[in-house]
């Protein structure tokens, strides 16, 4: 039987995330995220911020590095992503909804939608719910999470 979530556990994971995404070191080209994936029982499994270890890492990419590969709690696991994974990205790296995906994650949880800053039209959203995820937004977080990206000019 899946646990049910509460409203006040998301709050509390999309807190952690978006404290993540303070730790992100500023780059004027990319966005400061932080990942973190809980398990069913409530337990954190990973977690994630861009750039953490590279400078072109995404903070979903991050933390799903640090899950092994298939691991089957991933599948009844949430992942809370203070901003909207990406849906494109160069030619060379996974977009982070494609990565949730792969990963069997069928819960996304994010606090404020990609602006049209560097890409048009993101709708990592749009194609997470398209697979079947349950993506839940929080919006009354979302002011929190574009403040950790004041680099950026964003109002």
């Amino acid at each position: 039987m899946v646990r049910a979530i509460t409203q006040d556990e998301d709050v509390r994971w999309m807190r952690r995330a978006i404290g993540l995404a303070a730790l992100c070191p500023p780059a004027a080209g990319a966005y400061s995220v932080g990942a973190v994936i809980v398990a069913e029982d409530g337990t954190e499994l990973a977690a994630g911020y861009s750039r953490e270890a590279d400078p072109r890492e995404h903070a979903e990419e991050a933390a799903l590095a640090k899950v092994p590969t298939g691991d089957p709690r991933l599948t009844t696991a949430t992942i809370y992503s203070s901003l909207e994974p990406c849906s494109q990205r160069s030619a060379d790296r996974t977009p982070c909804a494609q990565r949730i995906l792969e990963a069997g994650i069928l819960r996304v949880v994010i606090a404020w939608r990609e602006p049209s800053l560097f890409v048009a039209d993101c709708v990592g959203v749009e194609q997470l719910a398209e697979a079947g995820v349950d993506v839940v937004e929080l919006p009354e977080l979302a002011e929190a999470a574009r403040a950790a990206n004041s680099h950026l000019g964003l109002s």
